[in-house]
């Protein structure tokens, strides 16, 4: 009986040993998880910048065409009072308002991919044009760099 004991004790010791992760073994794939976590990072997220401002560009362009559709139906932009909102509902003092075209030029106006409405200036003094559409980048504010960075019609 003693020899059916020691290896049965012996079976045990290494069913224990097999059992679970070693704390080093542990370490190492968590290390090679944060090391692939950083590449993915690092390649990611500079593309979700290139994508917001390749938003930004065919947001304006939208609002560009809308805007040139007002101008030969009513025959002038919409002044900066009047603002973007123009192309969605008729101002209230238009010259000739059944010259606006039913439904508007847009359907509603779009947002900048951080939130914040589009800016608009007649005429404009960035693009030397008619007019300027523009946001104010990630911050919200005049200048930045990178996302921060102003992005407008005179681009």
């Amino acid at each position: 009986m003693s020899l059916v004991r020691f290896l049965y004790r012996q079976l045990e010791k290494e069913r224990s040993n097999e059992e679970g992760f070693t704390l080093t073994e542990l370490m190492v794939v968590l290390v090679i998880i944060g090391l692939l976590a950083t590449v993915v990072v690092i390649n990611v997220l500079p593309a979700a910048d290139q994508a917001n401002a390749t938003k930004v560009r065919a947001d304006i362009s939208t609002l560009e065409s809308a805007l040139e559709q007002y101008r030969l139906d009513n025959m002038t932009y919409p002044r900066s009072e009047q603002g973007l909102q123009a192309l969605v509902t008729p101002p209230g003092d238009l010259a000739q308002p059944q010259r606006y075209r039913r439904g508007g030029y847009i359907r509603r106006l779009p947002s900048d991919p951080w939130g914040n409405p589009y800016q608009y200036t007649m005429p404009g003094a960035q693009s030397g044009g008619p007019y300027d559409i523009f946001t104010y980048g990630a911050d919200g504010q005049l200048g930045g760099e990178a996302e921060n960075a102003d992005i407008g019609n005179w681009q």
